[in-house]
């Protein structure tokens, strides 16, 4: 399986690319920064040095020609203010779509947020805070909507740099609590694995299940 990961240098995506890689598989990851190269290589990944918030779909679909699957790891940031929520977790998150379209990548999968909502409300947080959860929302209906792609939205907790446990709890709404990283990279692999899990969004927090029997016990919308 080849796999391109969009934010190829995020803790989660380098996660993700190890488990990948170690396994056999052909993983790429985008970055803007040529000097992360070198740790996507450590990770097992080919680095595809490419600015989201750049690049045209066109330019980015070339990079996605033979690939399986696309994940969207890409993010701001928590120092980065409201503009760059929309231009990277909403824009940069679409273009990959429109790419994939392009490149005839149907599966796609999304790093999503516990309360993303096009519509969130005014005082679901400080103004840049409610940003973010409005572009991830619109992200997540605009790669929803496309019936040409197979998408799975996985929303996980508080992400932690804590050593990755191997259980979880996934549902529709899990309440609010935390995940290790490395937790969330291994429900994406399992996603990955689990076809029948496009067209369904879900939580994820840390839990009691093994992460095999947690995808796919997940809901199917």
């Amino acid at each position: 399986m080849r796999v391109v990961i969009a934010g190829g240098h995020g803790k989660v995506a380098l996660f993700l690319e190890r488990l990948l890689s170690q396994r056999g598989d052909s993983v790429g990851g985008f970055v803007r920064n040529p000097a992360h190269t070198a740790d996507l290589e450590d990770a097992g990944a080919d680095a595809i040095v490419v600015d989201l918030e750049a690049a045209s779909a066109d330019e980015v679909a070339t990079h996605l020609r033979g690939a399986d699957a696309v994940v969207f790891a890409a993010g701001a940031g928590p120092g980065s203010g409201a503009a760059r929520k929309e231009t990277v977790d909403r824009d940069a998150a679409i273009l990959l779509a429109d790419a994939a379209e392009t490149a005839g990548v149907r599966r796609y999968v999304m790093i999503s947020a516990m309360g993303a909502d096009a519509e969130a409300p005014d005082d679901a947080g400080d103004p840049v805070f409610v940003t973010y959860l409005r572009a991830k929302g619109a992200a997540d209906d605009a790669v929803r909507r496309r019936e040409t792609l197979d998408a799975t939205i996985v929303r996980p907790g508080l992400l932690t740099d804590d050593p990755g446990t191997g259980r979880v709890r996934i549902a529709s709404s899990t309440g609010r609590d935390s995940i290790p990283r490395e937790d969330v990279a291994a429900v994406l692999l399992e996603v990955l694995d689990t076809p029948d899990t496009a067209g369904t969004t879900f939580e994820v927090i840390s839990g009691d299940t093994p992460i095999a029997d947690a995808v796919i016990a997940s809901p199917r919308d």
